[in-house]
């Protein structure tokens, strides 16, 4: 079968983005815009979000930063909460009525700006059978945090340690874990009922841990969860490309200026959002499995999360393109994954 010129895909939505706030957020959200029509945003900003007010505040700035007109004039945030040991339960309802559709669970000290996570999860429990009552879902970064688990045991660790017991404790609290990264995680959602999903990155799909040390240390490969062997991204491929409902798309696009990404302590997070659907075309692309991106990117998201799917379309055209080296990003420069590479795919405008 010959390769397709193009891709026509009902309009995508990402499922886990990091926008920011102020002048970085001006500076990445129309990439995110013109390709996805909403987004899930995370709530890990300096302060936290956690109140129904403070997520209708930050929703407001964002509504306030899209592109005023064409590609992305219409883009949707959909808000979340950050959960910490002191969430009020009653806080569950403001937010439902708020339009608030998630509440975050980052571990304490997981990654970026997550030192006001949960440090035991029964502290929250109050607050996840209101969510469960009010029909809110319970995103998680599912990593232990504890100082002798070996970094790339910590997803694995946390299914046994925190995703049995909450999904035991809560059966029909629905619980997208996110930004899998391990075939214990892959294998995991894959055997769980209708209430447990996952969302997967283009960075997890496309590279292994060797990524980060390929010519010298290469901190713009660096994410949590951290890039794990190449036996686990084989895995997620197969799930990816699986046709299962339970997977589908969340770029997990984290910006963090050049030069922190650079610096002797390196920011997490891998800026994906300027060529998202390029990176995921290109792995699907690998697996043979092109036909299943649209339902990956665009059907089983809405549909786990009980919203409709989304009416327009996006064109992929397979033409060479180069992605820029540095972008804008307020008073200093972000780079994407793959600065400078050549990619297959391009996003007609």
């Amino acid at each position: 079968m010959n390769a397709p010129a193009s891709l026509t895909l009902t309009r995508p939505d990402d499922w886990h983005l990091h926008l920011r706030d102020g002048a970085a957020l001006q500076a990445v959200l129309p990439h995110t815009a013109r390709q996805f029509a909403r987004a899930i945003v995370m709530p890990n900003l300096r302060p936290p979000i956690t109140t129904a007010a403070q997520a209708a505040a930050y929703r407001e700035r964002i509504l306030a930063a899209r592109p005023k007109e064409g590609p992305g004039a219409d883009f949707q945030p959909l808000m979340t909460l950050y959960l910490t040991d002191n969430t009020a339960p009653d806080e569950i309802r403001a937010a439902r009525d708020a339009g608030v559709v998630a509440v975050k669970l980052y571990p304490a000290g997981a990654t970026t700006n997550s030192d006001a996570g949960v440090t035991d999860i029964r502290k929250t429990y109050k607050v996840l059978e209101a969510l469960q009552r009010e029909g809110l879902l319970l995103l998680v970064h599912g990593e232990v945090t504890d100082g002798e688990i070996d970094v790339f045991d910590r997803e694995a660790v946390f299914i046994d340690r925190v995703m049995q017991p909450l999904r035991a404790d809560f059966p029909e609290l629905k619980v997208v874990f996110e930004h899998i990264t391990t075939a214990e995680a892959a294998q995991y959602v894959m055997g769980s009922d209708r209430f447990t999903a996952a969302t997967l990155t283009p960075q997890h799909l496309l590279y292994n841990r060797n990524a980060l040390f390929t010519g010298g240390l290469r901190p713009h490969f660096y994410c949590l969860p951290v890039l794990k062997r190449e036996v686990h991204r084989q895995a997620l491929l197969k799930a990816a490309t699986s046709g299962s409902p339970k997977f589908f798309l969340g770029t997990d696009s984290a910006p963090h200026a050049a030069q922190l990404k650079e610096n002797s302590v390196c920011g997490a997070g891998c800026f994906t959002a300027p060529a998202a659907l390029e990176l995921y075309a290109e792995a699907f692309e690998a697996m043979g499995a092109l036909d299943k991106l649209e339902a990956f990117a665009s059907f089983h998201g809405p549909d786990f999360y009980g919203l409709p799917r989304n009416t327009g379309t996006v064109v992929l055209k397979r033409e060479a393109q180069t992605l820029p080296e540095t972008l804008p990003f307020g008073d200093a420069l972000i780079k994407p994954l793959r600065a400078g590479d050549t990619l297959n795919w391009k996003l007609q405008a």
